[in-house]
C-alpha cells in the first residue's frame, strides 16, 4: 500500500523560510521521481518541483532560486526547502508519487501561509 504522509507547514512572514517533508512508503522508493504540487485557494494544482531517481531536479518558474527540491533515498524521504517566501506561495502544498500517467499518488496535503 502506497502512502504519502507530509509535515512542515505552518506560517510564515513575507521572507521567511520553510522545509516541507514527504515520508513515502509502500514502493520502491529510490527508482522513482518524486514531485511537489500546491493549490491555492480558488486555483488549480500547480507542479512546483520534480527530482528523479538520478536526482535530475525541475521547478515551476515561479520558485526558481527560492526552493529546492531534495531527496534522502535511505529515509524514504523528499524534502521542500522553501526561501524567501512570498505571499503568493501561501498553499496547500501536496506530495506526489506518479506511478504511471492512469495511477498516481498524494500526500494528505499540509497548508502553508505566508503573512505578516
Amino acid at each position: 500500500q502506497v502512502q504519502l504522509v507530509e509535515s512542515g507547514g505552518g506560517l510564515v512572514q513575507p521572507g521567511g523560510s520553510l522545509r516541507l517533508s514527504c515520508v513515502v512508503s509502500g514502493i520502491i522508493f529510490r527508482n522513482n521521481v518524486m514531485n511537489w504540487y500546491r493549490q491555492a485557494p480558488g486555483k488549480g494544482r500547480e507542479l512546483v518541483a520534480s527530482i528523479t531517481s538520478a536526482y535530475s531536479t525541475n521547478y515551476a518558474n515561479s520558485v526558481k532560486g527560492r526552493f529546492t527540491i531534495s531527496r534522502d533515498n535511505a529515509k524514504n524521504t523528499v524534502y521542500l526547502q522553501m526561501n524567501s517566501l512570498k505571499p503568493e506561495d501561501t498553499a496547500v502544498y501536496y506530495c506526489n508519487f506518479p506511478r504511471s500517467p492512469s495511477s498516481t499518488f498524494w500526500g494528505q496535503g499540509t497548508q502553508v501561509t505566508v503573512s505578516s
